[in-house]
């Protein structure tokens, strides 16, 4: 079936099954492989993809669900060539190990500061009750999005 999404901002054409999971859109029909597979049962955060203002589970969204919907990824994340305060935080405070769930983790903390300008630790770890990092960098994380809430403009 042919389906339409927009994805970064730019209206995208693509023929999938219904039941193929955005994920597998977005990294092997589209070529953007900054989303990754992580778990395929939503519970790791890796394939986190905003739709709209909200972080969701790419590798839990079918393509007959997502038709339509405006997402932005790791990639779009990123304005006027300058990175999202969540990136940037990301670098200076050495979150990263293997790195290989960050750009989900990101996602979750970008979409998180819109709702919550100003997170108490409380408010991190409730947003992240859901996420995995086998590198368990969660601290550096913490101090990351604190530091992304006092960048992000008002």
């Amino acid at each position: 079936m042919r389906y339409s999404l927009t994805i970064n901002g730019e209206k995208r054409e693509v023929t999938a099954t219904p039941e193929m999971p955005l994920l597998w859109v977005l990294r092997d029909l589209l070529g953007l492989t900054g989303t990754k597979f992580g778990c395929g049962q939503g519970i790791c955060g890796a394939c986190t993809v905003h739709q709209g203002d909200e972080a969701v589970r790419s590798c839990q969204l079918p393509m007959s669900e997502a038709n339509g919907g405006t997402f932005t990824t790791i990639e779009g994340l990123a304005q006027s060539d300058q990175a999202h305060p969540c990136q940037r935080a990301w670098i200076d405070e050495d979150v990263a190990q293997c790195g290989y769930c960050q750009p989900g983790m990101i996602m979750t903390a970008a979409a998180m500061l819109k709702q919550i300008p100003r997170p108490t630790d409380s408010d991190i770890d409730r947003a992240f009750s859901n996420s995995v990092c086998r590198c368990g960098t969660y601290q550096r994380m913490r101090q990351a999005i604190h530091r992304a809430a006092r960048e992000m403009p008002r």
